[in-house]
């Protein structure tokens, strides 16, 4: 059983359950979902991010959103959703909330679980991206297998 580590933000939409359910052919799946929930340390970055990409009202929009222990329930349910869709495509899958830290929730999870994989579904974070300061590029230096860098639809 091939075994990945999926670090997401957002819940599974069905394009990105295929995608990951699919990308070793035939093999039967296993992966661990790592979910953060939406913090206010990197509100800037995202509205930064916003603008890069010409979305300027959702820019505006970035306190708008929860965060923090406001943004707890809404990564449960979003986790819940995502775990029984990767289950639903026949993938074994569990989940988990990263309360802090998570390169150190990562390393830690890679070690028990001898994970195959690190995937990173992400949005396009271009401002961390081009300082290399995004969750796959500080994960592939933390990690001893690969990290692939995927980035979410939005449907």
């Amino acid at each position: 059983m091939f075994t990945s580590i999926l670090m997401i933000e957002k819940p599974l939409v069905p394009t990105d359950v295929e995608l990951v359910t699919t990308l070793h052919g035939d093999e039967e799946m296993s992966f661990i979902v790592l979910m953060q929930p939406r913090g206010d340390q990197d509100r800037l970055l995202r509205a930064l991010d916003d603008v890069a990409l010409g979305e300027f009202g959702d820019a505006g929009r970035e306190a708008d959103e929860p965060e923090d222990e406001a943004a707890r329930e809404p990564a449960e349910r979003a986790l819940t959703h995502s775990v029984a869709a990767l289950r639903e495509a026949g993938a074994h899958a569990v989940g988990q909330l990263v309360d802090s830290h998570p390169l150190q929730l990562l390393t830690a999870v890679v070690a028990e679980t001898s994970a195959d994989e690190v995937i990173v579904l992400t949005a396009p974070h271009l401002v961390e991206e081009f300082f290399h300061r995004d969750w796959a590029s500080r994960a592939r230096h933390k990690v001893d297998v690969p990290v692939l860098k995927l980035f979410a639809h939005a449907e």
